[in-house]
């Protein structure tokens, strides 16, 4: 290969960042903005980061111009994420500077005051969460009502206002069963469901300004986010335990 097309690749290279600097860069203009915000909108199609040999993601600063015109438009045209692609896509395709292309007027919704929204057709609102009832709960987790009742006065467990619960209560059932077999009562896991209360919070700190945003692709991404994080908190709560103990897992 020709010495200076060698050169070009390096220098190529040299301009690529990681998520981690784009995620820098991005909060300079909107500092709610988190890397699974970014992965959503590669996911979406919206941009196409180059991968390393190890599969991580490099940004060229062509990526990063792009993430903020689409996070501006997002931002002061509550236009969808279809529109928004296909508006740069027409852009990249005439070779003209986004600011040349005319953005789709968006216009008020009837009878209604406020920011404006686009008319376009938007992701519908998620479904209403699944709820299972108290039979199914104490079939699913092969536990009697005496023992549901121990637990919902330790709080560990909670119907909703429907009387319901959800899915996930009988994950904590058969754990809290479980636990209960080397000796530990519900009492004693008061201090766990304390703890996952305070991480919950953090959480909702973190996606609350999401939920509330008007539009709804932010909207759809802070559950998303509140699920990645969900994760991460777990993970490092199993870290801490393991670490606390001086042990490592197998």
């Amino acid at each position: 290969m020709p010495r200076g097309a060698g050169d070009g690749a390096a220098r190529a290279a040299e301009r690529l960042v990681s998520i981690g600097t784009v995620l820098t860069r991005l909060r300079e203009e909107f500092p709610e903005v988190t890397i699974s915000k970014i992965r959503f909108l590669e996911a979406e199609g919206l941009v196409e980061p180059r991968r390393t040999a190890s599969g991580y993601r490099k940004f060229s600063p062509e990526d990063v111009e792009r993430l903020l015109r689409i996070l501006r438009m997002q931002r002061d045209h509550y236009l969808p994420l279809k529109v928004i692609r296909e508006h740069l896509d027409a852009v990249e395709r005439g070779g003209e500077s986004a600011a040349a292309q005319p953005v789709p007027a968006p216009r008020r919704r009837a009878g209604e005051e406020g920011p404006w929204e686009h008319t376009a057709t938007e992701p519908p609102e998620p479904p209403p969460p699944v709820r299972i009832g108290r039979p199914e709960l104490l079939a699913a987790a092969g536990v009697g009502e005496g023992e549901l009742v121990e637990w919902e006065s330790y709080g560990l467990l909670q119907p909703g206002p429907d009387g319901g619960y959800d899915p996930e209560a009988v994950t904590v059932a058969k754990l809290v069963a479980e636990l209960g077999r080397f000796g530990l009562e519900p009492r004693h896991l008061r201090a766990v469901k304390a703890a996952a209360d305070r991480e919950a919070g953090l959480v909702e700190q973190v996606v609350a300004p999401l939920r509330r945003h008007r539009n709804p692709q932010t909207r759809a991404h802070a559950e998303a986010t509140a699920q990645e994080l969900a994760g991460l908190s777990v993970r490092l709560h199993a870290a801490l335990v393991r670490m606390a103990l001086g042990t490592r897992p197998q």
